[in-house]
């Protein structure tokens, strides 16, 4: 039990908080002043557009996220933080990737699109973009996979994650 709450991991916190200018800022703002890292971070409204919903990793001991849970609760414009991390919620992450399609890797890269099931959401002559959603370790598989094809570019969502239970 005291090695669980010493043991340093990643955590996915959900948030939920008025929709209002500067409580974005405000949040980033409390958590660097404590010396707290955001490693991912998404945002958007819920189904009540007054209400968004932020989906944020950090990394570190439970202990580390208890203060930051409690840090969170002290702002005005927070209406409810939980530790996604044990308990049973769904996370995903999309990635988009951009990669050059050279005479030489052309046939690699259609043949692990097609072996991954990976959707093409653009492509020409030169090129082609795929859309990948997965856990992380499907997307480090998949980013593992592709950086020897030559990725030219490529864009990360972090993670969002949904609790099982209400």
């Amino acid at each position: 039990m005291v090695r669980e709450k010493m043991e340093k991991k990643e955590h996915i916190i959900s948030i939920l908080v008025h929709n209002k200018p500067d409580v974005l800022a405000r949040i980033a703002g409390t958590l660097g002043g404590k010396g707290y890292n955001i490693e991912s971070l998404s945002v958007n409204t819920t189904m009540q557009y007054e209400i968004s919903k932020i989906v944020m990793t950090t990394v570190g001991t439970q202990e580390t996220v208890n203060r930051i849970e409690g840090q969170l609760q002290r702002l005005v414009d927070v209406i409810q933080v939980d530790d996604l991390t044990n308990v049973e919620s769904i996370h995903r992450e999309l990635i988009m990737v951009r990669l050059n399609l050279t005479p030489d890797k052309k046939e690699q890269i259609k043949k692990a699109v097609d072996t991954n099931k990976w959707k093409v959401i653009a492509s020409a002559d030169t090129y082609i973009i795929l859309e990948i959603t997965g856990d992380q370790s499907q997307i480090e598989f998949a980013l593992a996979r592709l950086e020897p094809l030559g990725i030219a570019d490529m864009t990360r969502t972090g993670i969002v994650a949904l609790n099982l239970e209400n």
